[in-house]
This record gives structure tokens, C-alpha cells and sequence, in this order.
């Protein structure tokens, strides 16, 4: 059965709930719009049905920006119609500046409160365009509009608390167990080799993000969602570190001879399969026999940064277990990490802002050039368009569905609202007309695969429909609204066209030259909040590569060998700089020259001919950390620099290797 037909006609019963609660909360703040006599009923209507998700948390926060960016923008509305009312394109352009940098501010946000950015941009519009012509009227229409907007989140917010509520923290634990599944499952497949490829790494990487964005909503759920919000940062830092150390773990074997290779083979074995199946208590046996066997005086160097890698891997694992058990108990230590950073691009959202500004000029040049009457509707939904889709790289694709979902709602508001409703004439007979069809739009938006469509068909449903206490039937209106409906949309889905992110290679090394000024800020960074910076840093970019990876021709996906190559320096960095930190062995003046010398080396980025750039520094420091007594963390010190020494070179001679096929 096609997914469409399969969402409409056997839902799931999650679906139906989340129908139901929905229709609830938009018929109650309809109902009261109505009693209260509001302006335009249909804003209260549609704000439910625009916060509506499946989880009482992800309402609660949604419904927070969403009121926040309201606000924001009746502020805004405001002032600019008291600026620039008598001078209409200098209006139409701060409109269009104003929307460029909500659209650009919402990119580089990055998180569930970017949607205040997307009403902050759209509020203005809906405001400010209905008002230009009736400048004194403006403040009046401003309190209308945040009245309604506001009864729409309430209505919405205690309906889906109140009827099945879903929360977001109790989807936290099962979450949370599967990226800890994967963590381990990655970690144990490192150790033997086996290539986890492009998609193993994104697997885990995507889980450990999509885990951690899920903490902002369930902090919205009472004390025991906070606590648990608290713990998923720790157990997504936990599950980081343990993939970078894994990785260093099958670098430091690689540094082995076939020999040693042989000795350390059991032991790599036995710590593979405890990860596969992992055990508390077995994994601090296993830890304690590694560590005792590192410190066997039969035994070289390589093999001991080896088993010691080995041993940190196994004290990972088990504070990654510990981790997930704090998800699961809704418990959190006061000393757990902070939030996972994410890769802000400046670049990319001046992009996007311009495609949100593009389409809005281009329809509000319509509008001046032909004086159209319903160029205003238009000129509102290129600005809600904009807001919502111009920050994604598939915008042009979303808008396509936006678009469907006008289509589909034009017949069905029509039989609707200009043959069946003139002859109806109570409340109850308007829910069951209207109702009705927004009830397997509310289906439609319970599916992901469909949920843009059937979001977009509510919504015009609802616009076409327009209810109100004294309605006014009219088909050229319709038509006329429709139209323009369709040409805003339009016009956004051209601007997306026209301005699209068609050269990954680009991109690529812009994320690249992000990499690298990461690295050299790793050597300076405070410990305490290093490891959760970069590794977050980390994954989002390498996630945004893989978006691009298919796209570039063979020779050139060297983009993705890059950002695994920046991923391997800033962990042997970060390793390199607590085992200093441990150690406290008087050593400040040569690890001060070092680190220095290596920032100066990594500004300068991997390049053919510079593989050997760090090694007279290497030696230099390793000189300095074998002349003060000897202990655990200066030889795993020694370790590290070894191994940034040998990564540098590597990345160095890959770059040969693309220059040279170049």
C-alpha cells in the first residue's frame, strides 16, 4: 500500500492519538477566538496546528519560541511601519533585510530555539503587509495577531499535556541504549579492523547527535526530564571519546611489528568481544589485568602505549555504561559536560538569508508592478516559506511539498467553505465540516515521509476557509486567495532553485579550513570543556561531508579522508594535553614551545612537502619529557606525540597522493 494511502486508511493508533489531541487543541482555541470575538479566529486555528508534535515536551519548547519570536516580531512590525509606511520600497526592503538575517540567524543557531528566528522573520510580514495601507491601524492588528498566536500555543500545550501525553524523557532511555549499542558495537569493530566505513561512522555519529538534540525538549518536562536532559550530555560526550579512542587504539597497533602484533592479538580479541557483549563487572576485570600487563618490564614501549590505550578504552567504555544507567535512572551528577557544540557556518547562512530575501523582493516587485489585490496573501506565505526551508539544503524540495499540499487543499476547501458551510450555521456543524478533513491532514502530519504535505495542507485548508462568526462567501475571493497562494510559494521554491549549494567541493573545504582552526585553538582551549567542543564540532561536520559525499567525483572525496584525518590530530591532541595536565611534572616552558610550534604547523594546514614539519619539534619535546622522572601519563605522553608526529605525516603524503592524481 503507498505510504499515503497507508497514513490516511490504517494509521497507527500513536497516529490516531496524536490526530485526536491535536483537533482537540485547535478546535478549543477556535471555540475561543470565536466566543471572544476575536479579528481572525483562523490564527488561533492554525497556531495549533503549526506547534502540534507527537511529544508534550517538544510542544512545551516549541510553543515557548514560537511566542518568543511572536513577540519579538510584533515589536518589529511596529517600527517599521512607523518608519517607513510613506516610503513603500524602503519598507519592502528593511522587510526583505529583516527577513535575510532571521533566516541567517536561525542557520547558525543550529538548535530547537532557531524556530524563535523563523516567527521573528514571518511576524513582521503577517503584521506589518496587511497594515501598510492602514498605517494608524498597525498597533490594533499587532495586539490582534499576538492574541491569537497565543491562545493557539496554550490551547495547543494543554491539550496534548493533558490528553495521552507522550514525554520526551521517556523516549530518552530507549534512545540513549541503542546509541550506546552502536557506540560499543563501533568501537569493537575498530579494534579488529574491520573497516566500519562511511556509513558504520555515520551511523553512530548521527545517533550520538540525534540523541543529544532530543535533551532541549524533555528539559521542559519536570524534574525528572532535566535530570535526564543532564545525563544525556554526559553519556553523548562518553560515547564521542570512546569512538576517537577506539580509532587511536587501532593507530597505536598499527605501530607494531608483526612480532608484537602477535602478543598484543589475545588481548585485542578478548577486550573486542567483551565490548560486543559488555558486562559491568567483567569489563573492570579485564581493565585491571591490561593495565597490570602494561606495566610487564619484559615488554617494549609500543606495546605499552598499546595496552595502555587499551586500558583507557576499557575505562570509556565503562563510564559510557555508567552513563547510559544515569539516562535510564533519571539521575546526573552535578559535574557532567557541557553540550555538544555544533559547526556554525557563516558562510552558508549569508547564503540562505539571501534566498529568503531574493524571493521576497521578487514577489513584492509583483506586487508594486500590478497593484494585485491578494499580492499581500502571497507576499505573507513567500515569507513563512522562506523562514521555514530557506536554512535547509533541500528547501527547493520541502517547498515542492509545501506546494502539493496547497493543491490538495484548494478542492477541499472549496466544497467545504463555499458549498457546505452557506447552508450550515452552528459551532458544532462547523467542527464537524471542517473537522473532518483536518483530521486526516492531522494523520498525514503524524508521518514523517508525508508530514510537510499534510502540514501544508492544514494550514491553506485553514487560510481557504477562513471561519469566522459572521462568514462572508465569496468564489472570486477564493479563487483570487488560492492564487496567490500559489504564486508565493512559488517564488520561493525559484529562489531556492536559484540560489542552491550546487558545488560540494566547495563546502568541503570550507569545513576543512574550519577543521584546521579548531585544531589550532585545541592547543590552547580549556581541558575542561575541550573534549565536548570539538568532538561535537567534529561530528556535525562530518555528518554535513557525508550530505556531499556521493556528489563529488572520485578523485575529489578526499573531503570526507579530511575531516577523519582532523578527527584523529585534535584526539591525539586532547589525549596529548591531559596526560600533561595528569602528569604535573615540571615541564611548562617545553610544552608551551611545542604546543607552539604545532600551532604553527597545523595554521598551515596538511600539504604536500610538509609531512617533516613536526618532527624536529617532536623530538625536541620527547627529549624534554624523558629527562624528569618517569611516570604512567609521561609515557603516555611520549605516545601521543609519537602519534600526532606520525598523523601529521600521513595526512601530509595523502595530500601527495591527491596532487599528484591531480
Amino acid at each position: 500500500m503507498p505510504i499515503t494511502l497507508q497514513a490516511l486508511l490504517a494509521p497507527n493508533k500513536l497516529a490516531v492519538q496524536f490526530a485526536l489531541k491535536t483537533l482537540f487543541g485547535g478546535g478549543l482555541a477556535l471555540w475561543l477566538a470565536l466566543r471572544w470575538g476575536l479579528e481572525q479566529p483562523a490564527w488561533a486555528l492554525m497556531t495549533a496546528f503549526i506547534v502540534a508534535q507527537p511529544l508534550s515536551g517538544m510542544v512545551v519548547q516549541k510553543g515557548l519560541a514560537r511566542l518568543l519570536g511572536t513577540l519579538v516580531g510584533t515589536v518589529m512590525s511596529v517600527l517599521f511601519i512607523g518608519a517607513f509606511a510613506q516610503t513603500p520600497w524602503l519598507f519592502l526592503l528593511a522587510l526583505a533585510l529583516w527577513l535575510a538575517l532571521c533566516t541567517a540567524c536561525s542557520t547558525l543557531l543550529r538548535s530547537a530555539w532557531a524556530y524563535a528566528f523563523v516567527l521573528a522573520g514571518y511576524t513582521v510580514a503577517i503584521i506589518a503587509l496587511p497594515a501598510v495601507n492602514h498605517p494608524l491601524l498597525v498597533f490594533d492588528q499587532a495586539v490582534a495577531r499576538c492574541t491569537e498566536i497565543c491562545l493557539g500555543i496554550v490551547c495547543a500545550t494543554v491539550t496534548s499535556a493533558l490528553l495521552w501525553p507522550m514525554r520526551v524523557e521517556q523516549q530518552l532511555s530507549g534512545q540513549a541504549r541503542q546509541a550506546w549499542q552502536s557506540g560499543l558495537q563501533a568501537a569493537s569493530a575498530a579494534l579488529l579492523g574491520e573497516e566500519q566505513g562511511r556509513k558504520g561512522l555515520l551511523e553512530i555519529l548521527g545517533r550520538i547527535v540525534a540523541v543529544d538534540a532530543q535533551r532541549e525538549h524533555a528539559w521542559f518536562e519536570g524534574r525528572l526530564g532535566r535530570q535526564r536532559a543532564r545525563a544525556i550530555r554526559g553519556l553523548s560526550q562518553k560515547l564521542l571519546v570512546l569512538l576517537r579512542i577506539s580509532r587511536s587504539v587501532r593507530r597505536q597497533w598499527r605501530q607494531l611489528d608483526e612480532q608484537q602484533a602477535q602478543l598484543m592479538a589475545p588481548w585485542f580479541e578478548e577486550v573486542q568481544g567483551l565490548l560486543a557483549q559488555p558486562d559491568q563487572a567483567n569489563l573492570l576485570l579485564l581493565r585491571q589485568r591490561v593495565w597490570d600487563s602494561a606495566h610487564d618490564q619484559n615488554i617494549s614501549s609500543a606495546e605499552h602505549y598499546c595496552l595502555a590505550r587499551l586500558t583507557l578504552l576499557l575505562d570509556n567504555a565503562m563510564a559510557a555504561t555508567l552513563a547510559l544507567r544515569a539516562v535510564e535512572e533519571g539521575s546526573a551528577t552535578d559535574d557532567v559536560a557541557d553540550s555538544l557544540a555544533v559547526h556554525r557556518d557563516l558562510s552558508l547562512a549569508l547564503l540562505f538569508g539571501s534566498r529568503s530575501a531574493l524571493a521576497f523582493l521578487a514577489m513584492a516587485s509583483f506586487w508594486l508592478a500590478t497593484a494585485w489585490q491578494a499580492a499581500p496573501g502571497g507576499l505573507v506565505l513567500t515569507c513563512v516559506v522562506c523562514s521555514l526551508f530557506a536554512s535547509r539544503e533541500n528547501g527547493a524540495q520541502i517547498g515542492m511539498s509545501f506546494l502539493r499540499g496547497i493543491l490538495l487543499a484548494i478542492p477541499v476547501a472549496f466544497v467545504v467553505g463555499q458549498i457546505l458551510l452557506p447552508e450550515l450555521s452552528s459551532f458544532a456543524m462547523l467542527c464537524l465540516a471542517m473537522g473532518v478533513p483536518l483530521f486526516f491532514g492531522a494523520l498525514g502530519m503524524a508521518n514523517p515521509k508525508i508530514g510537510a504535505t499534510a502540514t501544508s495542507y492544514c494550514l491553506h485548508f485553514i487560510v481557504l476557509v477562513a471561519p469566522l462568526n459572521i462568514m462572508n462567501f465569496d468564489v472570486a475571493l477564493f479563487f483570487n486567495s488560492a492564487q496567490a497562494m500559489l504564486m508565493g510559494v512559488g517564488a520561493a521554491v525559484l529562489a531556492f532553485k536559484l540560489l542552491v549549494l550546487r558545488n560540494p567541493a566547495w563546502h568541503g573545504k570550507r569545513l576543512r579550513a574550519a577543521t584546521q582552526s579548531d585544531l589550532v585553538r585545541l592547543t590552547r582551549r580549556d581541558l575542561r570543556s575541550a573534549d565536548s567542543w570539538f568532538g561535537g564540532r567534529m561530528a556535525d561536520r562530518l555528518l554535513q561531508l557525508a550530505r556531499h559525499y556521493a556528489a563529488l567525483p572520485e578523485h575529489e572525496r578526499e573531503r570526507w579522508d579530511d575531516g577523519l584525518h582532523g578527527l584523529d590530530m585534535g584526539d591525539e591532541l586532547l589525549h596529548l594535553r591531559l596526560c600533561l595536565a595528569v602528569a604535573g611534572a615540571p615541564l611548562a616552558a617545553a610544552e608551551r614551545e611545542y604546543l607552539h610550534q604545532l600551532e604553527s604547523v597545523l595554521a598551515s594546514g596538511p600539504a604536500p612537502g610538509r609531512g617533516e614539519r613536526l618532527d624536529a619539534a617532536s623530538e625536541q619535546f620527547i627529549e624534554a619529557l624523558q629527562a624528569v622522572p618517569s611516570s604512567d601519563p609521561l609515557r603516555l605522553a611520549v605516545g601521543a606525540v609519537l602519534q600526532l608526529q606520525k598523523s601529521w605525516g600521513k595526512w601530509c603524503r595523502r595530500q601527495e597522493e591527491i596532487h599528484g592524481l591531480a
